[in-house]
């Protein structure tokens, strides 16, 4: 039966509404469909996790679609007392497929924005030391928040641009699109060898160098050259 014909009474529960982002300049929202995260993307951040980024290949792991938000809010987490802020590019994606060639993908792209991979530090390093998952410390609720899309048929495809990311006005993070390990094109080759892509799919592309913690009442403004800025407080 197509989905447009189904009725509310044809579930047990009342569904939940749809993940959605704000698109910029626009009453329109862009439907989330998954929510890829690349791991120690950047050199130097791969360094200060205690990694060595030209021994690893690339790897993911998943955030749910819920877990993104665009209110300017971080609620402080459960069960934690050291929440980092990482900035990071967001591709969305309006079109799929499996095995796209890496000079193919961009054509895959609707648009880019700005978001933050909050992580419950302490929780990922447990499980890190277990040999466990990292969604405990990687997907909660509003680990996500993120600013409003824009199309790449308005700013292109950034390939280069400062990112950066403040706490209270101060400084935390530097970097720059152009120190990707893995660029957005091999992004999007190496998750459709894996997995079937679809439209709505959104890819984390991996944070610079200087994360750290955050607290209550904190403010972090986020941005990205070319693509926007978002401040989300912390509450």
């Amino acid at each position: 039966m197509p989905n447009d014909l189904y009725q509310p009474t044809d579930y047990v529960i009342a569904p939940a509404p749809p993940a959605t982002l704000p698109v910029e300049g626009s009453d329109q929202r862009f439907p989330v469909n998954r929510v890829f995260c690349i791991g120690r993307n950047y050199a130097a951040h791969a360094v200060e996790m205690g990694h060595d980024p030209d021994r690893e290949p690339p790897f993911f792991f998943f955030k749910s679609p819920s877990n993104l938000t665009s209110d300017g809010t971080f609620p402080y987490p459960t069960l934690t007392s050291d929440v980092h802020h990482e900035v990071e590019l967001v591709v969305a994606l309006s079109t799929g497929g499996r095995d796209i060639a890496a000079d193919r993908a961009l054509d895959h792209v609707w648009g880019y924005g700005v978001g933050l991979d909050m992580t419950r530090r302490d929780l990922q390093g447990e499980a890190k030391k277990m040999g466990r998952p990292w969604e405990v410390g990687k997907s909660f609720e509003k680990s996500g928040p993120c600013g409003p899309l824009v199309p790449a048929s308005r700013i292109g495809h950034p390939d280069a641009g400062a990112v950066t990311l403040d706490v209270n006005g101060e400084r935390r993070q530097t970097g720059d699109l152009n120190q990707m390990i893995w660029k957005i094109p091999e992004m999007i080759a190496e998750l459709s060898r894996y997995f079937d892509l679809q439209p709505g799919d959104v890819i984390m592309t991996g944070t610079p160098s200087g994360v750290g913690a955050v607290t209550r009442a904190d403010v972090m403004d986020a941005r990205i050259e070319g693509v926007g800025a978002i401040r989300v407080t912390v509450v």
